[in-house]
């Protein structure tokens, strides 16, 4: 039986390092980078999103930054189709490819592609459309009948709560446990993941510097100059943490310091939930802390086997 490629996954919960990390072990490896954060995606969003520099990106060749305008829509299906190929034809070439972000759906999809699922119950969802207009929250109503589910899905993402909740009515099953599931019968690569992570006192430290900086670097300009071009404020990524504190900020609902302050909060607890949905999704993935030396010698040991 024909070898599968070897796939290096370094993802974990946002501020740990990991971007960092995964340009020095790829510059050592001299392998390239496919990115897996889902806000990298779009072009102008360069501050809230701590992506790499021009200069590092020189350094070592990045994949899927800067592909997408905020106004275009994507999901963890668009990103199996495009990454797929790239990771083949990287190994190809005897390039090492590394995948590296922290959205876990995406890398989900990657590595043990998609659960399809049952059809759509109408009826369903437009009683859960009347509960949330009389006050009931839908995050919180799944994450008590479906935690593990809920876990991988952001409080601000509607379209994936609702799914969530029609599937566990429709099959009786979350739909996390659906995916694990289909997840066995579609893995193209051999996959080392790599979860990094800091205790949780130096990672709240690192968030709070990094949004500090954030705004310092001009976090509010860039939402303006964006929105000066045309695009309108509901694009999916002005949703996101940090965009959407700017947007109260201009809309005058909160000043400065209360919109870093609430950032910071929100960063913190995407943090969270990011550390839950690796430890339920990812069970074989090894947790590390940023420490050069000891990924790149697993990394290289997994790439030698």
């Amino acid at each position: 039986m024909e070898a599968k490629p070897k796939l290096v996954i370094i993802t974990g919960p946002t501020g740990a390092g990991k971007s960092e990390l995964a340009l020095e072990v790829a510059l050592a490896l001299g392998g390239q980078i496919i990115n897996a954060d889902s806000l990298a995606f779009y072009r102008g969003l360069d501050i809230g999103t701590a992506k790499p520099s021009f200069e590092e990106r020189r350094k070592v060749p990045h994949h899927l930054i800067d592909i997408l305008e905020p106004n275009e829509p994507f999901s963890a299906a668009d990103f199996m189709r495009l990454a797929r190929p790239l990771i083949f034809e990287l190994c190809s070439k005897g390039l090492p490819p590394l995948v590296v972000g922290g959205t876990g759906l995406y890398l989900r999809s990657l590595t043990g592609g998609l659960f399809e699922g049952p059809g759509r119950d109408q009826r369903y969802r437009d009683q859960l459309k009347k509960m949330a207009a009389s006050g009931t929250d839908l995050y919180e109503l799944l994450r008590q009948k479906d935690p593990d589910s809920a876990a991988q899905i952001k409080p601000s993402d509607p379209t994936r709560i609702v799914r969530a909740l029609e599937v566990l009515r429709l099959t009786g099953e979350g739909i996390s446990a659906h995916q694990r599931r289909h997840a066995l019968s579609d893995r193209p690569f051999e996959v080392l993941t790599l979860v990094i992570d800091r205790p949780i006192k130096e990672s709240e430290e690192r968030l709070k510097l990094r949004t500090k900086g954030m705004f310092e670097m001009g976090l509010v300009e860039e939402l303006k100059n964006l929105l000066a071009q045309g695009y309108a404020q509901d694009c999916k990524p002005f949703q996101s943490v940090g965009y959407r504190e700017c947007l109260a900020i201009l809309a005058g609902r909160l000043d400065l310091k209360q919109a870093q302050e609430l950032v910071f909060i929100r960063t913190r607890q995407l943090a969270k939930r990011q550390r839950t949905w690796f430890r339920g999704q990812t069970p074989e993935a090894t947790w590390l802390y940023p420490d050069f030396s000891s990924v790149l010698a697993l990394v290289k040991d997994f790439l030698a086997k």
